[in-house]
């Protein structure tokens, strides 16, 4: 059974260091974006260097270096699901030698009247995806450590946000009236497709990350409604809290 999946008895067969050698020392921050609209802007904007490329068999995600308050920030536009982002911060983590990583991206909302006008600081995420299990002992939900420390710097920063649990579930065409009201009842304002997956790859190897949401799509409402969805994707507010934040941490 999935729930069984967590073996610290037995070594991996396989390590990164099997695909790419030794490790990279480049960064010790990065950042974790889902929009290629944003991933697009930063390389416009920013002098950027690549450093590193993440490799697999359906082609290359290149992992870039720029400076940011006199120290190099690493970046690279992820994987979608929890288990192509959280094997991605692994592989990051190796190339880059980067501990800390700040991921944000879209959510569907569960909560109109928590989440809206507000970013979304999740504090613990259930776990409705598979990755996890071979990296945290078996429990619904997976507690998310940099929540505090993220909602007090945008507490300095005066931006609106809210804390609350959120759904992981890869299965988004799966996200049924009867698995939302579940959620609901268990305290989830918002559903996502990375977080608990990451959160377990984090904690096992001992990363730090610091995850927030923008809601986009609404669950919550008797027709599904996908207006903001774009906005939340791709608008670039994110950015720009997300590298106050690095410059702050």
């Amino acid at each position: 059974m999935i729930i069984h999946s967590f073996d610290t008895q037995t070594d991996p067969i396989m390590t990164v260091a099997d695909f790419y050698g030794a490790q990279g020392q480049f960064a010790d921050t990065c950042l974790v974006t889902f929009s290629h609209e944003i991933h697009s802007h930063l390389l416009r904007t920013y002098p950027c260097e690549q450093i590193a490329r993440i490799r697999a068999c359906n082609g290359f995600t290149p992992v870039y270096a720029m400076e940011l308050a006199g120290k190099t920030l690493a970046f690279y536009l992820s994987g979608v699901g929890a288990t192509a982002a959280a094997t991605n911060v692994i592989e990051a983590n190796w190339l880059t030698g980067a501990e800390k990583f700040i991921m944000f991206g879209s959510a569907g909302s569960l909560d109109r009247a928590a989440t809206g006008g507000r970013y979304v600081i999740p504090t613990e995420a259930y776990r409705d995806e598979g990755i996890s299990y071979h990296y945290a002992p078996a429990a619904d939900f997976i507690r998310i450590p940099g929540a505090d420390r993220l909602a007090a710097l945008f507490h300095e920063l005066s931006v609106p946000y809210v804390q609350g649990r959120v759904w992981t579930t890869d299965a988004f065409y799966r996200e049924t009236r009867g698995q939302v009201a579940r959620r609901q009842a268990e305290g989830c304002i918002a559903v996502e497709m990375e977080l608990a997956g990451v959160q377990a790859v984090c904690d096992y190897h001992g990363f730090t990350l610091y995850d927030f949401l923008v809601t986009g799509d609404v669950l919550d409402s008797p027709a599904y409604d996908r207006t903001g969805l774009h906005g939340a994707n791709h608008d670039l507010d994110k950015l720009h809290l997300a590298l106050e934040i690095a410059r702050r941490l």
